[in-house]
Formats: C-alpha cells, structure tokens, sequence
C-alpha cells in the first residue's frame, strides 16, 4: 500500500510539474518536449520510467473539455440546456460550428499528448542507446504507444482523416498527408501488434510498479476497438476472446457501486484516469471536474457537497427503452431523476405509471432537485456525497473516470460472433448473459446482432460515445434522429476548427 500511494503521489506531482491547462495547449506554439535532453544522463538507466510517467500524466490530466464533446451526440444523452455553452447543444443536435471554442481545443489538447508522447518514446530511445534494459524499455514504449492510440482512436472518430505525427516536432503537421479513417484505425491496431508482446500480462490492477497502468489486455481492447471500427469481425473476435480467455477480469458484482469509489482499480477496468484526494480532507487533490455532469441544486445527504453545472443528461429516449426492458440496476445507476423529469415522463401515457423506486433521492439520500438545465443526471458521473473524503466538498471529486471495462469487451465479443466471426471464448449468449443476469435481467438465447446492440444501449450508455459510434457504423442513422433531431451520414464528423485549419494547409484542402 505504501509504494501504491508513493507512485500515486509521485505521478500526480510531475502532473502538476508537466502539466498545462486546456487554454494553454495550442498546436502553433507547442513544446518539442526536448528541454531535459541536453541535460540529462541518459546513462542513469532508473530514470528510464520518467518520460513514461509524463505520458501517464497526460493521459490524467485530461481537460474537462474532451469527453463531453467526444459523448455528447449519441440517442443515449443530451447537452443540458439554457446554458451559455450554445454551440454544445447545438452540437447534440448535429448543428456543427467550426469555430465553438470546444472542437479547437479537443483537437489541440489530443494532438498535443499525442506530440508528447512521441518524444516520450525518442527519450526512452536514447536511455535504451546509452546501455538501459532492453526489455523494460521495449515495455515502456509499448505503454505509450496504447495511451497515444487512445487519443488517436478518439480524434479519428470525431474528425475522420488526420494527419498522423510520427515524431516530437509540430512541424510534422505541415507536411503529413491526410490519412483516411480506415488507414487510422489499421495504424493503431499495426501499433497495438506491436505493443502487445512486450506488456505485461495482468490486469492493470495487478501492476505493484505503476498501478492501474496499461498492460497486454489495455492494448488487445485498443486493437478490438480499432478493429470494431474497421468491421473487421474476426479481428475483433480474436481479441476480445484472448482478454476473456485470460480469465483475468471479473464483471463487479454491484453494477451501481463500480461507478463510484468502489471502481476505483476495479478487477472490471482495463483502462481508467485516476484521482486522488489523498485521503485527506484537505490539501493537494487530484480531481477531474465532475461538476459538468452534476445537477445545478441539490440536497446532499452531507450538507455543504458541491453541486454541478447541469451540461449533460441521460435522454427520455434511453429513460424510456430501460423501462420498456424492465431494467432496474442499470437504469438506478445511469440515471439520476428530478420530480420535473419525473413529470415529463409521465405525460406519456405509457410512463404514466412509473415504478415505486423511481424517486429523486438515490439510495445514499442525496435529493436531486429541479434545476433548469436538465430533467435528469448522470449516474455515471456521480458520487455520492457520503462517498467524498470529509472535508471535501467538489461534485464527484476522488472518483475515477473509466475508460474501457470488461462488460465492452464481452459485447463486442458478442457483437463480432454475431456478425459471422468465429469464436474461442463461448458464445456470444454467454457473453450477453453475464451482462444481463448481473443487471437482474433474464438470460437469452440465439442472441442476435440487434439484441447485442440492445445490450450496449442499455450497459454502455453515456460512456465515451460508444451508442453515436455503433449506430454511425451499421448504418442505423434513424435511431439518432430523435427527439426532434435529424441526423444524416454527412453528419458523423465535425468539421475541422478552422483555429486549426488556418494552422494546418492540409485540413482546408
């Protein structure tokens, strides 16, 4: 436990060393990252970790920013609204700005990890020339390489075609052709072969020297998930069965507690952002800023807990299909119920008789009241108040934020087997079951490739766009028309932010 927390504190300091805010992240002034090789001795071969934890701390210290952008247009969820954040709802309702202040800097702050990382990787290079441990340093570039493949993966399903930096120099960008989506994803599952064999094969929670760090698992779902975008089936097949064959995760047994402190390292998690307030109620914390996805009032158990913002809510589209399929565990835990949201379901005369347990206080008393953004909260994204550390008072603070869990892999399992793909880790109801008896839902049979979509609705919802993706992928353009929104296929990537393409000659073309 002390080394743990050592680590713990140890990466969350260089993050406060290394890191910079969103504001400050511009593509046209970024730092090569080469400042400590003239001065370092790359001969000093335990130094080797530290470009490695730098990348690592860029990966936490992720701007508020990115996920919501990257979530918020799928069937599952909406952007709150009557908020001065316009162009965000606007873009929940495909009503694309190329100069919303949120595309620009997406797009800066994940080219300017994936920059960082570069050169993370030539520093370790150069310890590796100067005589380090060939093996620990194949590793570490191996745990860059998956982290870099994160925020590419992301950018490539946000904007499609990108030019792709190879080395630490911005200067790449004026002169790297415009790689299409598919040559992306085939990039970063190339890369995943690469990192695969020399990562280590447990759970990120089994690591004792970097905890919760990315291991061979991390990068075999890197390489499905790329895979899954390609519609390579047998690909994605191959290995996600490896990952459930390695009999190394475990579904959490209490589905609403794996979202909360209880999730932090969970034995379901294959990649997380981690924060830490220390366990100490006052003094340096270490937070994503949850209050996004918090409600603008409420009435916390524990008087004094921050409230949020009110920019992101569960949508009656996803509410109403979780009612129709019986749900109970899943939807108490992805949806947090105002009495107005409350109300608006019920002017549906087939929600007009909701369940006795739908209240707007959760199990922990917290009274989510009515609040003018949004009729309802993620569940997701919350903590509750008797989970803070005391003395902390920030909606959510000392919760981790989940990136890629077994219960993706299972239905992406599922999902390649009944797209034709041979299996070697069960069926594909194998895989659906699990998810669905831990939701206290009946098993299937014959599953199908609708009811595998189903599943990811229902398990999946308000997690990294998953729903948006999966229906711009098969076509399903129909399910994101909804609530008075029309959705079209020139309609899956933003437009580049014009801060960039004034930057970037090859984005105007």
């Amino acid at each position: 436990m002390k080394k743990y927390k050592f680590l713990l504190i140890a990466l969350f300091a260089l993050t406060v060393l290394l890191g910079t805010t969103g504001c400050e992240k511009y593509i046209d002034s970024i730092n090569e990252n080469k400042s400590l090789t003239g001065a370092t001795d790359y001969s000093i071969s335990s130094n080797m970790i530290l470009p490695l934890i730098g990348t690592y701390s860029e990966f936490n210290n992720t701007e508020w920013e990115n996920f919501p952008l990257i979530a918020v247009r799928g069937d599952d969820v909406n952007a709150g609204g009557l908020g001065d954040q316009q162009d965000y709802a606007e873009t929940d309702n495909f009503n694309y700005n190329k100069d919303y202040w949120m595309y620009n800097s997406l797009f800066q702050n994940y080219y300017t990890n994936m920059f960082s990382a570069n050169s993370s990787i030539e520093q370790v290079e150069l310890y590796l020339e100067a005589g380090a441990n060939q093996a620990i340093g194949s590793q570490y570039i191996g745990e860059i390489k998956v982290l870099k493949a994160w925020w590419l993966f992301n950018l490539s399903r946000m904007w499609g075609s990108l030019p792709i930096p190879t080395k630490s120099s911005p200067s790449e960008l004026f002169v790297a052709p415009l790689s299409t989506k598919d040559e992306i994803m085939q990039m970063i599952s190339d890369m995943m072969d690469e990192a695969i064999p020399v990562l280590p094969a447990v759970r990120p929670n089994e690591r004792t020297d970097i905890p919760g760090g990315v291991t061979k698992y991390t990068a075999l779902a890197m390489k499905a998930l790329a895979n899954l975008e390609l519609k390579n089936y047998p690909v994605v097949a191959e290995a996600t069965g490896e990952i459930i064959n390695s009999g190394k995760f475990i579904l959490e047994s209490d589905y609403y507690e794996l979202f909360k402190i209880k999730g932090k390292l969970n034995n379901e998690n294959l990649l997380e952002m981690q924060y830490s307030d220390l366990g100490q109620g006052s003094g340096d914390n270490f937070a994503y800023l949850f209050a996004f996805f918090g409600p603008q009032g409420w009435t916390p158990a524990v008087a004094g807990s921050g409230d949020g913002w009110g920019f992101f809510e569960p949508s009656l589209k996803y509410i109403k299909f979780m009612l129709n399929r019986g749900e109970v565990t899943r939807l108490e835990t992805s949806v947090l119920f105002t009495d107005r949201g409350i109300a608006e379901l019920k002017t549906d005369p087939n929600f007009a008789n909701l369940p006795a347990w739908i209240s707007n206080t959760t199990r922990s008393g917290d009274v989510f009241n009515d609040y003018a953004r949004a009729l309802f909260a993620s569940g997701k994204h919350y903590l509750p108040s008797d989970q803070l550390t005391p003395g902390r008072t920030d909606y959510g603070t000392n919760k981790n934020f989940t990136c890629i869990r077994y219960a993706e892999i299972l239905l992406m399992y599922a999902e390649a087997l009944t797209q034709g793909a041979p299996g070697t880790a069960g069926t594909a109801d194998d895989a659906v079951n699990a998810l669905r008896i831990r939701a206290g839902l009946s098993p299937l049979t014959g599953v199908t490739n609708d009811q595998v979509m189903d599943e990811k609705f229902a398990e999946l919802a308000m997690e990294w766009g998953t729903r948006f993706y999966d229906m711009v992928r098969l076509g399903r353009l129909n399910e994101l028309s909804y609530e008075g929104r029309s959705f079209s296929a020139d309609k899956a990537f933003l437009p580049y932010p014009q801060n960039q393409v004034d930057l970037i000659p090859i984005l105007g073309n």
